[in-house]
């Protein structure tokens, strides 16, 4: 769950302007057949196994439209979820309700599919001492979700943003002049507290990498007997992330390198959303105070 500083400073913002997107002047098909007030409610149904996640998101949609607006949760963040499952139910004015759907979904859909995805990976590496990292292939104005989605399915988060953290790529490396040079000058420039990964793509620039004092070595596209001759090379001197077209079908290889990490921008890029309905709307004597 997001503390209420990060919600309120956040994810509100994204929020608000995800539904200003959806209402630009009014819902004219609410307004249509809800022209006045009435309390309602609204079930919220899992139409197909997976791990839930986004909850709290999904509720904030509702209360920024009316904070009168009130959810019972019948589950957590983190569950495992069935094809069928009531998973909670919404009670406030039928408008807001009709209102905030699209975009609650939106939101819970997504991060649940990222969830479920990531757990499906997660396991893949289970007891193998090695954490299963995003990357930042994210959507736009969505990072805070799915990186959050991320850590709910078992995945853990690399760097948040170009602020958080040295991460040396080819670009980095060829402006620099090479690898050797890059590290240096990353060492010259960057707060002592922070470690230097560089992402290497041939033993050459691993040896470099390794003299050169870095921190986290990324083994980028390498095939499989490359990486058991990096891995060697490296010899315990730098901790060790692979990375390059990772996904649940291909992660298996990596297990028995001695890797520390593997990243893979799957978890976020190519997550299928998963299937929730809000079902049932209909209205009631009096809103349900929270």
């Amino acid at each position: 769950m997001l503390d209420q500083v990060t919600l309120k400073l956040n994810a509100d913002p994204l929020i608000m302007s995800a539904l200003k997107e959806d209402i630009t002047s009014e819902d004219v098909s609410t307004n249509s057949v809800m022209p006045h007030p009435q309390a309602g409610e609204v079930d919220l149904i899992c139409k197909e196994d997976g791990i839930i996640c986004g909850l709290q998101i999904f509720e904030r949609v509702f209360t920024l439209l009316d904070e009168k607006t009130t959810v019972e949760f019948f589950v957590q963040d983190g569950e495992k979820v069935k094809k069928g499952q009531l998973m909670a139910r919404v009670y406030g004015d039928i408008r807001t309700l009709l209102c905030g759907e699209r975009t609650a979904l939106n939101y819970l859909q997504r991060m649940s599919g990222i969830a479920t995805y990531t757990h499906s990976v997660a396991e893949l590496l289970a007891g193998t001492g090695i954490k299963l990292l995003d990357t930042r292939k994210t959507t736009p104005n969505n990072r805070i979700f799915e990186k959050y989605a991320v850590r709910t399915g078992g995945g853990n988060n690399h760097r948040y943003n170009l602020s958080d953290g040295v991460l040396l790529k080819d670009n980095h490396i060829g402006a620099a002049g090479g690898v050797k040079e890059a590290i240096a000058a990353a060492k010259a420039y960057a707060p002592f507290v922070r470690k230097i990964e560089v992402e290497v793509e041939t033993l050459e620039m691993v040896k470099d990498a390794v003299e050169a004092g870095a921190d986290i070595i990324m083994l980028d596209n390498m095939d499989t007997e490359t990486l058991r001759e990096a891995v060697a090379l490296i010899d315990k001197r730098a901790e060790i992330e692979v990375s390059g077209n990772v996904t649940k079908e291909n992660i298996k290889r990596l297990v028995d390198l001695g890797v520390d990490y593997v990243s893979s921008g799957a978890l976020t890029h190519s997550a299928p959303i998963m299937d929730i309905s809000l079902k049932n709307l209909h209205p009631v004597n009096d809103v349900k105070e929270g």
